[in-house]
This record gives structure tokens, sequence and C-alpha cells, in this order.
């Protein structure tokens, strides 16, 4: 299942995409987190300390590997500089697990505090003023386009802040949204931008108040988001001194704040996945790239990529793959 964590900046995003990563790894369930923010944190929300977050390595210095390997023999790829954040696996491409032995994994993804982490990595100073942040999250994207996931099965993703995924296809790639949600004016108007957006999509999004402090807060929320209001964290000792750098073992986490991370974790178990739309919405956005800069960047038609007969899910990872080599 794939799980992505939406919402303001300093709403406490990346700090419970940490604390539901943590408790699905700590039962013992296969995940994957993955910090697509343009604030490298979330390694030091798992634990890390400041140099060891600065030590992993960014999925980005790896996109040419990464974009050959998931090429596989897909014949309709001509090479891995014809392959752009949106191109779709098809047939003969090299489709991703949640737990495998690949080059990616070994080359990208390390443990913190027993969560399995890819980063996309920090703007760097050759970064600075010339390059867009997507150019970094379209590692992820395409992770995300040829990773078959199955249920009791999760990749956390935390997201940059805002509506910003909104700037690519990314926000189709998810199984349930999470949108962490502050009792705020300023916090909720980014919870109506992004539902007005993900519902023209069939986005599953579920809010997730923070820092509640009595029940006029919950009222509050209520009132501005409805239904969509599924649970809420109360202020906490134990965020705030992980905040602090102090990342204590989870189950000294207030006892109803740990309960609403069973909450999420039951949420996303009982969402279906829909393989159809996922690759439908590949195929979109894909197409709207194509024709929106791709097709001048590469100089080829890039929706000429597109496999109308290739759909996405657990029937495509039973034919024949190509040998890694």
């Amino acid at each position: 299942m794939k799980i992505a964590f939406v919402g303001k900046g300093g709403s406490g995003k990346t700090t419970l995409a940490a604390l539901v990563a943590r408790h699905l790894a700590a039962a013992g369930r296969p995940v994957l987190a993955i910090d697509a923010d343009i604030n490298q944190h979330l390694a030091c929300a798992l634990g890390a300390d400041v140099r060891q977050a600065a030590q992993l390595p960014p999925l980005g210095e790896s996109l040419t590997e990464i974009k050959e390997y998931l090429r596989g023999d897909n014949p309709l790829i001509s090479s891995a500089a014809a392959m752009v954040k949106t191109t779709p696996p098809g047939t003969g491409s090299r489709l991703l697990r949640i737990v495998e032995d690949n080059p990616i994994y070994a080359a990208c993804v390390r443990e913190v505090n027993g969560v399995r982490l890819a980063v996309t990595g920090a703007f760097t100073e050759a970064d600075l003023g010339v390059a867009c942040y997507h150019s970094k999250v379209g590692a992820v994207e395409l992770l995300l386009n040829h990773l078959v996931d199955g249920p009791g099965e999760y990749v956390v993703v935390d997201m940059t802040a805002g509506a910003d995924s909104f700037a690519s296809g990314l926000f189709t790639r998810f199984d349930r949204t999470f949108l962490v949600c502050e009792p705020t004016l300023r916090s909720v108007a980014v919870y109506q931008q992004y539902a007005g957006y993900a519902r023209d999509y069939g986005v599953a999004l579920s809010v997730v108040g923070n820092k509640v402090e009595d029940p006029s807060d919950v009222d509050f929320l209520r009132d501005h988001v409805g239904a969509d209001l599924l649970a809420w964290i109360s202020r906490s000792g134990y965020v705030r001194a992980a905040e602090r750098g102090t990342v204590g073992p989870l189950d000294e986490l207030e006892a109803a704040n740990h309960a609403v991370l069973a909450q999420l974790t039951e949420t996303v178990d009982a969402t279906a996945q829909d393989w159809v739309a996922f690759t439908r919405h590949a195929h979109e956005f894909h197409r709207r790239n194509a024709s929106a800069w791709a097709n001048d960047r590469t100089g080829v038609d890039l929706t000429a990529q597109i496999d109308p007969d290739f759909a996405m899910g657990p029937a495509a990872l039973r034919r024949p793959v190509p040998m890694a080599g």
C-alpha cells in the first residue's frame, strides 16, 4: 500500500510519517520510507543524527542507473536518456517490490532506526538558481510507477509541503493520502486546495488533526473538513522531544496518540488498491508531460512509450522479467 503524508509546512506531516513508518516496522510489516520533501527531515525524524542524515545517498545521484534498471528490455524505451519521470512501465520493464534485492535499493536505501529509507537529497550549491525540485522527486515518481505492492506491504512517502505535488502526477500514485492539518485557518486552506484537486482524480484522502489541545480544536477541524477528519494527535511531550533530537522508543508515545497510529494503519489496510486507475493516471500524466516539455527535451515522441496492453498490478509480476545485467 502506498501512503502519502501531505499538509502545510510545519503541520507535522514529517513527524507523523516517521511515526507511522516506525509503527509499521515495529510490527514486522514490510515498509519502505521515502523522503520526497524539499526540506529533508525524515531521517532525523526517524532517529538519525544530522551527520548520519547527511551521509544518506540521494536517489537523484543514481537517476541514470535507476532508469537503466527499470527500463529492462522494454522495446518501447530506446535508452535511459529517453526516460522521464512519468515514463510508465510496459512489457519488459523491471518492476519493484517493497522488499527485494536489486541495485536501486543497494545503492539508495539505508536502514534508520529499524526503517528502510530512501531520500531524494537536499539542494546543493550547484542546484541553487538553476534546478527545479521536481527534477529531484522525479526519481520517486519513477520508482512508484514501477512498484507493485500488496496488502500488508507499505511505502510511506513524506511529500513536499502545500499543494506543490500537484505540479506532477505524483499525487495519483498513492492508495491513501493523509493530510496533516493543524486547527488553524492557514492549515485548513491547504486542505481545501488539496481536496479540490484530489477529488477530480478519486484520491483517497483522510485528514489527521495535529497539535490538538482541547475539544474546541476538534470542533474547528470538523467544521472545516467534515467527514474527512479521521483522527487527531494531541500535544505531545514525546513529539516535542523528538523535534529537539531525542527520538525515544515508540512505546513511550502517549497511549492516545499511539492508538492513532493503529487507526491510520487500519484505514490503509481497508483501502482498496485500484490498479486500473493507477495505470490510467500514469498514462494520462505521461501524455501531459510529453506534450508540455518532455518531447522537446528528448527530441522524440514519448507517448510512444505507453504500452496499451500492459496493466500494473500483481498479475504483472507473473510476466517474464529481464535478468539484471
